[in-house]
């Protein structure tokens, strides 16, 4: 397949295309840094992937690129883990909604259309809370993130070119060799390591393999349209995943860390750490796709044990 991407760089995306790659598909990969994704893809390795430069929330010649693809997936989107000034919650905002609708634009646009998008959204959609279980038919919260995601599946659900499929993935946290995990994985490794916050939040996640191989199926397979939950089937409290990850590491989980610690460091980007829900793939599970990490301690067995 001909396939068009953007966020190829990034944690998910750029294992995705090792993956499409390697099965023989031609990746158009958009990307704001052109000389990152030729060290990150070098010709030589990578001969099947093309970097197309492009301005993500900008209408521009890029776009004519779509035209002849078969699929496009959209991964991109302005890093959240930081403080939210004004001007960084309008890029967090503009890089997903704004930039998925000059993808949408770039699709109506074309004489040949792509026959699937396949478009990222989060967990964030349906706000926190320690006592409900959500599902995708579940309402959206009403907190920054959660107009965020909601704004974000507009913009991919404006598509109105009938031949091409519209799959949006709301994600959960995403475990693999770096990531999320990365950052917690320090103190841990200095017998420092400790449930964060009151430990009872939900933590939504799945193996990054399990969410590339989704993406995947997504893009070739009909019963995949409309909203999916891409979380693994067995959500785990934050002290389960502390637990979890000093077990793997071979360290104590013994010294929480303090709530306000966290907000003194990202302010209200802490609120996805300190709080959380539970989020089933309802969706999923009545698909044929079998997750290979259904649950959290072979998950982290997988890329920790190995390192630690």
């Amino acid at each position: 397949m001909k396939i068009v991407m953007t966020g190829s760089t990034g944690f998910v995306g750029s294992r995705l295309v090792d993956r499409l790659h390697a099965d023989g598909h031609h990746i158009l990969a958009l990307v704001r840094n052109a000389d990152q994704a030729r060290v990150r893809f070098p010709a030589t390795t990578y001969p099947q992937v093309t970097i197309v430069p492009y301005h993500p929330t900008q209408s521009g010649e890029w776009q004519t690129i779509v035209d002849g693809c078969d699929g496009v997936v959209n991964l991109a989107g302005e890093p959240i883990a930081d403080r939210w000034t004004p001007l960084k919650r309008q890029a967090i905002l503009d890089s997903r909604a704004l930039g998925t609708r000059r993808l949408v634009e770039a699709i109506e646009q074309a004489t040949h259309s792509p026959k699937v998008l396949v478009n990222a959204s989060a967990v964030g959609y349906y706000g926190f809370s320690e006592t409900e279980t959500f599902g995708e038919n579940s309402p959206v919260g009403r907190d920054f993130l959660a107009q965020v995601c909601q704004e974000w599946e507009a913009a991919a659900q404006s598509l109105t070119h009938e031949p091409c499929r519209v799959v949006i993935l709301r994600i959960g946290i995403v475990l693999g060799n770096g990531g999320a995990i990365e950052r917690m994985r320090i103190p841990f490794e200095l017998f420092g390591g400790g449930p964060i916050g009151t430990g009872q939040q939900w933590f939504s996640w799945i193996h990054r393999d399990d969410l590339v191989r989704l993406i995947c199926m997504a893009l070739t397979e009909s019963e995949f349209t409309g909203v999916f939950n891409a979380t693994a089937p067995n959500p785990v409290r934050m002290s389960e995943l502390c637990q979890s990850l000093g077990e793997v590491l071979s360290r104590p989980s013994w010294l929480p860390v303090p709530s306000f610690a966290l907000e003194l460091l990202l302010g209200e980007a802490a609120q996805v750490v300190l709080e959380g829900q539970r989020v089933l793939p309802q969706r999923i599970l009545e698909t044929s796709f079998q997750f290979q990490y259904p649950t959290l301690k072979p998950a982290l067995q997988e890329f920790l044990s190995s390192q630690s």
